[in-house]
């Protein structure tokens, strides 16, 4: 009889052909899909030509030119027009051109290419985002992506994993950024490193897809190898119509191993912000001093969806961007920014005096589209707050849900929701 398993043990396991696994053992496992970016995707497809002519499937290869386009440079026109190449060459279907594409980490899912019991790869660690869809999903190198794009598949150590109990609801105004943030800083930066972090209990049903995918992108902040959440009506609700194709979705067994458990109840939960210069450094908003800023940033691979740009909407409506700040909407794809505009929500942000830019990571990794100077400040909806993430090196950046990063926007400083509605 086998043991007892988590779900990331229990996907690992037929991905590679056995009838159970344990941590720390070293599998060989069959992939469903390995992903590529503007950045990544060209070191990659140089070190497949050296042992490779053809990828192991042209339906199983994604490739999203998203973290510098459009192409804000000769270097950057260069590496999309590598990959660009690349695609044509190898016939491959999930290729999504600039009008077309979006933030990787939201495309993927809006467009159905992820589904529960996956094992999914791509050479950009917020991968894991599509965990929360009940997929194990992790972030490679780009040697690790050549040969997966050759092959089909790549070797695992299988990770111990982490239960996070959720109980409670969230209130107003408190979503999944703030629940991330908040476990971030229970644990640290390195409090789940090479492990998985499974989330359960009573309180997941409470949890929007929105609040989910934002919760398993920042995963890896938090050191994590995946973060994954049990598969349920909500999810499968996301998933109809999106995913075309036959999935088995898996449940933790009874008796399962986890090396420690971290319960966080949902109702206490308040807005916070992750002060610089590591996500670990959170605070509630209500706790942080008068704090004036320069610039707001809401989007990203980990709050750029429409339910996202709702929350900033609800805020920023029939209201003004403070004069000493720049507000930056950034949409995580084309299907998002539609929508917005169909909402009136690009409306209420022009209005407000915010830019709408296309999709794009953009200033999230300091790419363009919002680059901070010496000694500014920034509140953004992005994953990462590390010292130069953003431009300058001594430029700073606050990590918080689009609800208080358009509070903030409104008041020219840090402020909670509740004190500009």
């Amino acid at each position: 009889m086998a043991r007892p398993m988590t779900m990331t043990e229990k996907i690992f396991a037929k991905h590679a052909g056995l009838t159970e696994v344990q941590p720390g053992q070293l599998i060989k496992a069959k992939l469903d899909l390995v992903l590529g970016n503007d950045i990544t995707s060209p070191p990659a497809i140089k070190e497949f030509e050296q042992i490779s002519d053809k990828v192991f499937d042209k339906d199983k290869i994604a490739l999203v030119p998203d973290h510098f386009t459009p192409n804000k440079d000769i270097k950057s026109a260069e590496m999309a027009k590598t990959m660009r190449e690349f695609a044509r060459k190898q016939n491959i279907t999930h290729y999504f051109e600039v009008g077309r594409m979006g933030i990787e980490h939201v495309l993927l899912p809006e467009q159905g290419l992820v589904a529960p019991g996956e094992v999914i790869i791509g050479a950009d660690s917020h991968t894991c985002t599509y965990g929360a869809v009940g997929a194990f999903a992790t972030g490679v190198g780009s040697t690790d992506m050549a040969c997966a794009m050759a092959t089909g598949e790549t070797w695992f150590k299988v990770p111990s994993s982490i239960k996070v109990e959720l109980t409670g609801k969230l209130t107003k105004w408190v979503s999944g950024k703030d629940v991330v943030l908040t476990l971030i800083g229970m644990i640290g930066v390195d409090g789940a490193r090479y492990q998985s972090l499974e989330f359960a209990g009573p309180g997941v049903a409470s949890l929007t897809m929105t609040d989910r995918l934002t919760i398993a992108n920042m995963a890896i902040e938090a050191g994590a190898k995946n973060g994954i959440f049990p598969v349920d009506s909500i999810t499968e609700q996301y998933l109809s119509g999106r995913v075309k194709r036959a999935y088995t979705p898996v449940a933790a067994d009874p008796g399962a191993e986890y090396i420690r458990t971290v319960t966080i109840n949902l109702d206490k939960l308040t807005p916070v912000v992750a002060l610089p210069h590591l996500p670990e450094n959170v605070r509630p908003v209500s706790e942080i001093a008068p704090t004036p800023i320069n610039q707001v940033i809401i989007g990203s691979c980990t709050n750029g969806r429409i339910e996202d740009l709702a929350q900033a909407a609800a805020i920023l409506g029939g209201k003004q961007v403070h004069e000493d700040v720049r507000a930056i909407i950034i949409p995580g794809s084309q299907d998002v920014y539609l929508e917005a505009v169909k909402l009136g929500y690009v409306e209420i942000f022009v209005k407000a005096g915010a830019v709408v830019s296309t999709p794009t990571c953009g200033p999230c990794l300091g790419g363009h589209m919002g680059i901070m100077a010496k000694g500014e400040r920034a509140v953004a909806t992005t994953n990462r707050n590390f010292r130069g993430r953003m431009g300058h090196v001594d430029s700073e950046v606050y990590l918080a849900s689009p609800a208080v990063a358009a509070a903030s926007a409104v008041a020219g400083r840090i402020a909670s929701p509740e004190e500009v509605e």
